[in-house]
């Protein structure tokens, strides 16, 4: 039934009349309609209010001009109505556009006036008494030239009493011209706008078409049914994120290792960081770098896992991570990790040894029996010391045994390799826990060895101290230190100043400690190179913290 449902579905999509870009094209076309229209009623108003206030600033600023004129207030203070004033004024009206620009004395009597005829007569319109008064505004009368548009300003002498006023005229047909030309240009404009809108609408529509690959929106739901077909038929889980680090996407194989792990098996829409605490998804949004092949455990479950940004128009807009089970891999990884570290120790000690039976061995053929007795004493109470001082403070056997290991192979490097008196771990550690601490203390010590190749001094202190439920491990060198260039180099995966196929030590140094949940400092100088680690004691030994 689904099945015939679906075909029917199907049909009715494929014998739709429109294509995708003649209805986003319709579609746009009546958007940027409606909304030029909608814009036309609402600024044309403003448009004109505009106007008129353009006009009675106009009318105001030339006014006021007149109004500082000295030729002006020399006529009125004289009383005369000089043909310079008249000029003057005819002037300003020419070149300003106005109707008319009348000066007149307090008693309202006209000095200028565009008909000459009308000089010494009074002013008229009835508007003219508040200027007479000092006040300065704009009104609209009638006047002898007609309805205008009439701006008063007071005119004052140098000592503040005042001695006439200026009227300044806009014809009102002047003014609905421009009100009327400005309503035209707002159409002109909307015009375009909605040629410009269908031409947008018809390139919007072809730009989306190209960048859907020409496909129609029956094309895309296939593809869509398929990639989610081959999302959940993948072997490996695959799940995504967008930039608000919300999950998008979680396949079959991401949930089935996630009900294994004892997650929710609904995330869909859940932050990534409320339903695995330590992802490091919001690492990769935040850097746009990529990460691969990093093992981490969820739950006590080991993974594989692959990070990859996902980048549209040189912006991150989510990230993608790809991972697979590989608990017993990295179980037999780890083991194997500890056989070798172990068969290093003991291949320390065993060529030391070799190297004092060889001196016993030529003190006996040279018959120095008195100097031989003392030798080999010698040789008994430094072991018996260095092993009674490490496994009297460190309970763990795994890691006393590549403590004393390790101080063999210093000693074969001719480096003095002290473990300070108040270094202790009172009891034995899981076996991942002892692991992960024997990749730290092995990486800051080898680093630390080869670091004093060229020096004079030689020289590397360990102490691990327990404090308020703390674990700290502290390293130092009397080496040349790290080059400042390098400070931020040296952890990173295949990095290394010493030459190729190298750099993965502190690396997965720095792994480790964020498996344990531990922050890391370093200082370093031209005296030598201090690492610190603190790690969480008390969480140590219930086992490993879950990770992502």
């Amino acid at each position: 039934m689904s099945a015939i449902i679906l075909n029917i579905k199907w049909g009715d999509v494929v014998k739709r009349p429109f294509k995708l870009s003649v209805i986003i094209t319709l579609f746009g076309c009546i958007v940027v309609l409606l909304s030029l229209l909608v814009t036309d009623l609402l600024i044309s108003n403003t448009t004109s209010e505009r106007i008129r206030d353009n006009q009675e600033e106009k009318a105001q600023i030339v006014s006021r001009t007149v109004a500082k004129s000295e030729i002006v207030k020399a006529s009125l203070l004289q009383k005369e109505k000089t043909e310079a004033i008249q000029a003057y004024t005819q002037e300003v009206q020419t070149i300003t556009e106005m109707m008319f620009v009348v000066v007149m004395d307090i008693e309202g009597i006209r000095y200028t006036h565009p008909n000459p005829e009308m000089i010494g007569e009074y002013f008229k319109g009835g508007d003219e008494k508040a200027v007479l008064q000092g006040e300065e505004y704009v009104s609209v009368s009638e006047g002898t030239l007609g309805d205008s548009l009439r701006s008063f300003t007071p005119i004052y002498d140098d000592n503040g009493n005042q001695i006439g006023a200026v009227a300044v005229g806009i014809s009102l047909d002047n003014v609905e011209f421009a009100l009327s030309q400005g309503h035209q240009n707002i159409m002109k404009g909307s015009l375009l706008g909605i040629i410009v809108g269908i031409i947008g609408a018809f390139l919007l529509a072809k730009y989306i078409k190209r960048m859907l690959f020409g496909l129609e929106p029956y094309q895309i739901s296939k593809l869509l049914e398929e990639r989610s077909t081959m999302l959940q038929s993948v072997h490996e889980g695959i799940l995504a994120v967008d930039d608000d680090l919300r999950i998008t996407l979680v396949n079959k194989s991401a949930l089935h290792l996630f009900k294994k792990a004892g997650l929710s098996d609904q995330p869909i829409g859940m932050k990534i960081t409320d339903y695995m605490p330590n992802t490091k998804l919001d690492r990769v949004i935040e850097t746009g770098e990529s990460e691969r092949n990093e093992e981490q455990t969820l739950n006590g479950i080991s993974i594989l896992t692959n990070r990859e940004p996902l980048i549209v128009n040189n912006k991150v807009v989510g990230a993608i991570s790809t991972f697979r089970d590989k608990t017993e891999v990295n179980q037999l990884a780890k083991q194997l990790t500890g056989v070798r570290t172990y068969v290093e120790a003991l291949r320390a000690q065993s060529h030391e040894f070799m190297n004092r039976l060889h001196v016993i061995l030529g003190m006996v053929q040279m018959g120095a029996y008195d100097e031989l007795l003392p030798f080999i004493r010698k040789i008994i109470d430094m072991n018996n010391q260095e092993a009674a001082v490490i496994t009297k403070t460190i309970k763990d056997p795994v890691l006393a045994g590549f403590l004393i290991g390790k101080m063999s192979y210093a000693r074969e490097r001719n480096v003095t390799f002290k473990i300070s008196n108040d270094s202790r771990i009172d009891e034995a550690l899981s076996l991942e826990t002892s692991q992960e601490l024997i990749t730290i203390i092995g990486n800051l010590v080898d680093n630390a060895i080869e670091a004093l190749t060229t020096s004079v001094e030689k020289k590397i202190a360990l102490q691990l101290k327990k404090n308020h439920g703390k674990l700290s491990i502290t390293v130092s060198d009397s080496g040349p230190g790290i080059s400042a260039e390098n400070t931020e180099k040296i952890f990173k995966k295949g990095f290394s100043s010493k030459g190729s196929n190298r750099g993965f030590g502190l690396y997965l140094m720095n792994q480790s400690i964020e498996k344990l949940n531990g922050e890391l400092k370093m200082s370093t100088n031209k005296r030598g190179t201090t690492f610190n680690v603190v790690l969480d004691y008390a969480a140590m030994r219930d086992g490993m913290q879950d990770g992502d």
